[in-house]
């Protein structure tokens, strides 16, 4: 019989459609070969629910508890009067903290997991003797100040304080947890800046990729016109990075691009495009798809997959996957982050928008494109197996039972 995990997360981390769905998948099922399974979780997304019963399968128990994310915007106020983080309060839910509270008190996990700082406070406000350990993922703190540097006004006033308060969770959790991980050595080394009392409880465990699944080798009908130069952002569409990433592209760097390569077009591939994205779908050439069943017919076609971010933290598994489809990547430094791509082999690397269009127009251009195609997913095959990354997590989380 397997001892018990505890494991919770913001969102239901099935189907693995976005970035922090993608990893907490896999450490859940990377957990699931040593523990029974306990999971609590929101669901905010009422598509998300045809797949409660694949989730629910994985499960020795589940809790879901549903999330209106209008109502949740509005509620989150509250955490002015409370003194929290809005993106804590905003996950908030009394039925969930009493279903953790009873599976720590009833079955007492022999591990808790909280996979992001949002979550942390539903065990650290709890009585617990059980281990834990925190994937922050990201600095969220530092992104919620980079947020801030960019605005003005009221939006500045609120995500300064966001800023601030998410520092001093994180940092009790650095303080409590057994362990505080991060998606790349790079964020793991500056978050070990900001708390140097426990550095020695904080390491990094990189992102893998499911090579077989994202295989050039695939049959992928075309999505669009091949016979142009065809550039492909993919990821969640009403996330500020990405939303920033497509703007500057398409405001900035396509029109360049379409000076030489005139027919060249720009398809913005993710659901919940904001307002803001779906109106670059104004712009000639540009194609805003929303939602769509399959992202790989749409990169794997293409001429290159761009990740042109300018705010940018860990890793971007829009990089990995389009390197796995053997495609180029351009990619700016913040999107290289924490990938271990030699850059202008494996990846192009362009960080203004001159060099950046350059690049887009040189693969368009001869075989460079199916060269660098080539060492990315070379790449991706010798360094980002995802259970060789995750074992990682061994020293603190494999059972002694089960170690070699």
């Amino acid at each position: 019989m397997k001892p018990p995990l505890l494991f919770l997360i913001q969102r239901l981390p099935y189907p693995p459609t976005k970035g922090e769905k993608i990893r907490a998948l896999q450490i859940f099922r990377y957990l699931a070969q040593w523990y029974d399974m306990h999971l609590g979780c929101l669901l905010d997304d009422p598509a998300d629910a045809e797949h409660l019963e694949t989730m629910r399968a994985m499960c020795t128990s589940m809790h879901v508890a549903p999330l209106n994310r209008r109502m949740a915007t509005l509620l989150c106020l509250r955490g002015l009067l409370t003194g929290e983080a809005l993106s804590v309060t905003y996950f908030q839910d009394r039925g969930l903290a009493r279903w953790v509270r009873d599976v720590i008190t009833r079955v007492k996990p022999a591990m808790i997991f909280v996979y992001s700082s949002n979550m942390a406070p539903y065990v650290l406000d709890q009585p617990r003797s059980s281990p834990l350990v925190v994937d922050l993922v990201d600095v969220d703190s530092e992104k919620w100040r980079a947020y801030a540097e960019a605005l003005t006004g009221l939006k500045r006033w609120v995500y300064r304080r966001e800023w601030r308060k998410v520092a001093a969770l994180e940092r009790r959790i650095a303080a409590e947890a057994d362990m505080a991980s991060f998606v790349s050595d790079a964020e793991a080394s500056l978050f070990a800046t900001l708390v140097p009392d426990h550095a020695a409880q904080v390491i990094g465990v990189s992102n893998g990729v499911d090579y077989r699944y994202f295989d050039p080798a695939g049959s992928y009908a075309p999505v669009y016109d091949t016979t142009v130069p065809n550039y492909v952002f993919t990821g969640t569409m009403d996330y500020p990075p990405n939303a920033d990433a497509v703007a500057w592209f398409a405001a900035d760097i396509l029109p360049v691009i379409r000076k030489t390569l005139p027919g060249a077009q720009f398809h913005i591939v993710g659901h919940s495009p904001s307002e803001a994205v779906q109106r670059l779908a104004r712009i000639e050439g540009v194609h805003v798809t929303g939602r769509v069943p399959d992202v790989r017919p749409y990169v794997a076609h293409a001429t290159a997959s761009v990740a042109p971010m300018r705010i940018a933290r860990g890793i971007q598994n829009k990089v990995l996957e389009a390197m796995s489809l053997a495609r180029p990547v351009v990619v700016t430094s913040g999107a290289l982050e924490g990938i271990d791509a030699v850059p202008n082999q494996e990846v192009i690397l362009a960080d203004d928008a001159a060099s950046f269009a350059g690049a887009c127009v040189r693969l368009a251009a001869g075989n460079l494109g199916s060269v660098v195609g080539r060492a990315a997913r070379d790449c991706v095959l010798q360094r980002y197996d995802w259970p060789a990354r995750l074992s990682r997590y061994d020293a603190m989380l494999r059972p002694p039972e089960t170690t070699q």
